[in-house]
């Protein structure tokens, strides 16, 4: 951290007092624009929400700096002393601040962001055409809209209504552009001849599961919203990777060019349903449970001190 010299003695002494606080530095005058004390110190997963909130509240985030780095390796009897008194699930305590900054980060949106949800469109039109799962997985792994959803729902329980517009006009543009690029691939592929035979003669068992929503589809999307949100804040990518292969969306922005250029008017309406059911239900999932999980935390980690 960087705290302005009139701040550190209040900072120091809140530190100290911190039984979750080890290994604390300070260096007078070191640290430029801004310029302050360099402060630097360990602190327990389970109490870093506490001392943020009070870092915050003596101003460092404003006037000075904070910077979090997660430690992947400790070997310390006086940490472990006072972890054990916390409590056994404390370790695994959403740090939040790096919550809502993983989120921050996903609800920019470059023109690779774009450019990656075209390219997943293709893919996945390609999948649909030749009836390959592999490709249609691979379309979703690819494919970067769940960062949007995440950032959307943030937006909406902060009342944010500038990332609420933001993250909700990149998704429209973004599967805009995901649908016209399976479009014109499409278009190419039945102009050229070179759509598969079964294609052609309407043996389509994964268009067909993309184009039919159902109740089964809500309950997918429902159960891939929970674990989505689990593992953003338990920062588990790689089951957050089983979000992205568990819910259609991709293939269904892919499944509404293809249809159209088929001309298969009812198969685009229904794969639009489909995307828009599993965008609306990854959405609304996350509205609830980021709240949720602050407070299950809470209650969890107060149990655990007592």
């Amino acid at each position: 951290m960087v705290s302005p010299p009139d701040v550190t003695a209040a900072l120091m002494t809140m530190l100290r007092a911190e039984p979750a606080v080890t290994d604390l530095t300070l260096i007078p005058g070191a640290v430029s624009h801004p310029d302050g004390d360099a402060v630097v110190f360990d602190v327990l997963h389970g109490a870093a929400n506490e001392v943020i909130g009070q870092l915050r509240d003596l101003g460092l985030d404003q006037r000075g700096s904070i910077v979090l780095d997660n430690v992947d390796a400790s070997l310390s009897a006086v940490a472990d002393r006072v972890a054990a008194r916390r409590g056994r699930f404390h370790e695994f305590a959403p740090v939040w601040a790096e919550v809502e900054a993983r989120i921050s980060l996903e609800g920019t949106f470059p023109p690779s962001w774009y450019t990656l949800l075209v390219i997943a469109g293709l893919i996945g039109a390609v999948g649909i055409l030749t009836n390959s799962q592999i490709l249609i997985v691979g379309a979703m792994v690819v494919g970067p809209e769940y960062g949007a959803i995440l950032s959307l729902a943030f937006g909406v329980t902060r009342r944010d209504l500038t990332r609420v517009r933001r993250s909700g006009g990149a998704l429209v543009v973004g599967f805009t552009l995901a649908v016209a690029g399976a479009l014109l691939l499409s278009l190419v592929v039945r102009w050229a001849g070179l759509q598969p035979e079964l294609y052609a003669l309407g043996v389509r068992p994964v268009s067909n599961l993309i184009d039919t929503p159902n109740w089964f589809s809500f309950i997918v999307a429902v159960l891939a919203g929970v674990v989505g949100v689990v593992s953003l804040t338990e920062a588990r990518s790689s089951t957050l990777i089983g979000v992205f292969i568990s819910v259609t969306t991709i293939p269904a922005a892919s499944d509404i060019g293809l249809s159209l250029a088929f001309g298969s008017g009812s198969e685009a309406w229904g794969s639009f349903l489909q995307l828009l059911l599993n965008v609306t239900v990854l959405a609304a999932v996350a509205i609830v449970g980021l709240p949720a999980q602050r407070v299950i935390w809470k209650r969890v980690l107060r149990r655990g001190r007592g």
